[in-house]
């Protein structure tokens, strides 16, 4: 996708700062961090271990505070919402696929998609014809009454990638969506999420430390002691 400052801002951080600690020592996480993420985008988030790619994360996302910054989704200020109110927006704008796949293994492949629909509000037939529509679009619908213990790391994943879409989220957050996965399985998670973007616009942000999942997104930001030090572009093809 090629980018235009004409297009819709999405997401801006303002001077994000996150220290964590760990009994009398402070180690900071993030130490001013500045970011911008157009509507439609792809962006990856590469740098380090400890660097604090997964802490912006989960800060840009919700799922974690910090100390001072703002934080802005869809023009929306999530550093002035309460906990229950970020619950809510999370459940409606966004959704997230990790490494380790954060399924629940008392519940069927359909039942944990279903789960953040449940979880807005959605009435539960309505919840479950949109789970089983999810679980067609990665090709896993004979799987619906399979727990996660009777799936391969790549069809957890696939399960995980369409909980996180059922409610057709402005944003996808993705922390090592493909490092669990062997290489042909990481390949098919990722023309997923690209597909997904380019047929419906969608936001995505992936952390990762895969040169080959860089290459695939709109632009690249590199980090370093909790500060982003660099960005590329992707190269354009005609």
């Amino acid at each position: 996708m090629a980018l235009d400052e004409n297009d819709q801002l999405i997401i801006e951080a303002k001077a994000v700062h996150k220290t964590y600690y760990t009994g009398n020592v402070e180690v900071p996480a993030l130490r001013g961090v500045d970011l911008k993420v157009q509507k439609g985008e792809m962006l990856a988030i590469m740098g380090p271990s400890g660097c604090g790619k997964t802490t912006l994360l989960n800060c840009l996302s919700g799922l974690d505070t910090f100390e001072k910054g703002t934080v802005s989704i869809n023009g929306e200020d999530i550093t002035r919402l309460a906990d229950n109110e970020k619950t809510d927006f999370r459940a409606r704008e966004m959704g997230f696929v990790f490494q380790t796949y954060n399924l629940l293994p008392v519940l069927d492949a359909v039942e944990n998609i279903e789960l953040p629909l449940i979880v807005s509000g959605v009435r539960p037939s309505l919840a479950r014809k949109q789970a089983l529509a999810a679980l067609e679009r990665v090709n896993l619908a004979e799987y619906a009454s399979h727990r996660p213990g009777q799936l391969s790391g790549g069809q957890r994943q696939r399960v995980t990638l369409a909980r996180s879409v059922v409610n057709t989220p402005a944003i996808v957050w993705a922390d090592e969506p493909t490092g669990a996965l062997d290489s042909q399985t990481a390949t098919e998670i990722m023309d997923l999420l690209c597909d997904l973007n380019k047929k419906e616009h969608q936001t995505q942000v992936i952390v990762t430390h895969a040169p080959e999942v860089a290459k695939l997104c709109d632009r690249t930001i590199y980090m370093a002691d909790g500060l982003i030090e660099r960005e590329e572009l992707a190269e354009q093809t005609t």
